[in-house]
């Protein structure tokens, strides 16, 4: 009796698709055994560190310390685009900046887990307050919650009218910017 060895069977399986799940099923596991909002906020302390990396990544491939405006709109896209994303900015303004979005970089392992929405608020958010000094996060459409697309709005601006759908951020302490004298 011949069997079909392992390694060649028609499989759909790399490492992408096998982080992918693997993500998924841990979101998924969160959001089922402590709830939805202590999910996201797990996968928002991922995603400040991911943010503050990725942050210092691009600012050391630009050689600056701080990123204009339009930098930080152009890192945010280029960023998505890297890992799978098609994200594209919609508007800039002094007050917000505006993205769309048409594919997911989780792909189809995003249906039905908006805690995973919170790696692309808390990296948009960190960025962009750690260049610009604040940034208020909304998620208004996303593909995970059953959009078409997403629409992601970064205002750069502290008002009072902050919504509940909003997350905030503020730069971080950076020891570097401090005088010590």
């Amino acid at each position: 009796m011949m069997t079909q060895k392992a390694e060649e069977a028609d499989l759909d399986l790399d490492r992408d698709l096998f982080l992918r799940q693997l993500v998924r099923d841990l979101s998924g596991t969160l959001e089922s055994v402590v709830g939805l909002d202590l999910a996201e906020g797990y996968i928002s302390a991922v995603g400040s560190n991911v943010g503050h990396w990725i942050d210092r990544s691009y600012k050391d491939a630009l050689e600056t310390d701080r990123l204009t405006a339009t930098q930080v709109a152009e890192v945010c896209v280029d960023l998505k685009r890297r890992i799978g994303g098609d994200f594209y900015l919609i508007s800039a303004t002094q007050e917000e900046l505006v993205f769309g979005n048409r594919r997911c970089p989780f792909g189809a392992a995003v249906m039905d887990r908006p805690s995973l929405c919170m790696m692309t608020s808390n990296v948009f958010g960190r960025i962009s307050a750690d260049n610009l000094g604040y940034a208020r996060v909304e998620l208004e459409e996303t593909i995970a919650r059953g959009d078409p697309g997403c629409r992601v709005v970064v205002r750069l601006e502290k008002t009072p009218d902050t919504k509940a759908t909003e997350r905030e951020y503020f730069r971080a302490y950076d020891p570097e910017l401090v005088d010590t004298n």
